[in-house]
Formats: C-alpha cells, sequence, structure tokens
C-alpha cells in the first residue's frame, strides 16, 4: 500500500458558445472531466458563478470527494475490527466564503454519515472508528480547513 501514487485527468472546456471569453457574461462554464476508462463527468460552476446547477461543481466534488475517502477508511476500518455495516448514507455540507483578494476559500466542511451496523455489534467501536477513518482521510489530510464528523450509529433491528 505504501508508495506514491499518480492521477490523470483531462478537464476539457465545453463552454464555447460563439464568442470565447469576449466578456464575462459571453461563456459557457460547462466542462468534461475525463479520466481513462471511467465515464465522463459533466461540470460547470456554482450557479453563483453563472454556472449550471445541474453539472457538478468543483466545490460539491471537494466535499463528495471528502465524504467519499472517509467513507471507504470507515468500511475498511469497519471490517478489520468486526462492525458488519449495513447501510451508510453521509450528507456531507460544505462552507465556501468567498473573499475579495484571494477569490474564495472553504471554511469548514461537515460529514454526517449515518451508518446501520448489525444488531450484535459494538455501537460504540463503530462511532470511535470515525475518528480513526478521519486521521487516515488521504482528502482530510490534504486540506486547510476543519473536516468535521457528527456521526449516527444505527443499529439494525431483527428481521
Amino acid at each position: 500500500m505504501k508508495g506514491e501514487h499518480h492521477y490523470s485527468v483531462t478537464v476539457e472546456w465545453t463552454g464555447n458558445t460563439g464568442a470565447g471569453t469576449a466578456g464575462y457574461a459571453a461563456y459557457s462554464r460547462d466542462h468534461v472531466i475525463q479520466a481513462a476508462g471511467k465515464p465522463d463527468v459533466p461540470g460547470s460552476s456554482d450557479p453563483a458563478f453563472r454556472g449550471d446547477a445541474s453539472r457538478w461543481n468543483p466545490e460539491d466534488m471537494l466535499v463528495a470527494s471528502l465524504s467519499a475517502c472517509h467513507k471507504l477508511w470507515y468500511l475498511h476500518l469497519c471490517a478489520v475490527e468486526g462492525v458488519t455495516v449495513q447501510a451508510y448514507r453521509d450528507e456531507a455540507e460544505g462552507v465556501m466564503q468567498e473573499d475579495p483578494e484571494r477569490g474564495g476559500a472553504f471554511a469548514s466542511v461537515t460529514l454526517r454519515p449515518q451508518v446501520t451496523i448489525g444488531a450484535g455489534d459494538d455501537a460504540a467501536l463503530a462511532e470511535q472508528l470515525h475518528e480513526r477513518a478521519h486521521h487516515f482521510c488521504f482528502i482530510a489530510n490534504s486540506v486547510n480547513f476543519p473536516v468535521r464528523c457528527e456521526p449516527r450509529i444505527v443499529i439494525q433491528s431483527s428481521p
């Protein structure tokens, strides 16, 4: 597992409506994110910045990356520690603040995973494993703002 890993993506702007960037309102913010062997991801900017609300924006993707990375570590740790996760759903939220000098930056992201575990599993351990998952999350270790986790553990009812 140790080593250096490389990731290659292509982001191609598809928003030239005929006049290029002749003016702020003259072009679309649309783009396509591509990686070999994977489905394309339609992207744009946040609607607050003239983007298409039906497409993923970089801010959505950053919050999603934090959530997905945490989930993957959490599931790994649960498997290793004998906690059987039956369901996992995170309603994560990020807060970005605009700054006239720098453009803007994220102030925080809060993960709110609801995890359903087996009836005989240790709920306290299941909750504690979120701290360890956060410690190991590659993406959380790479950002310069707080990433909080507010987990909710649900014990699966007997059939």
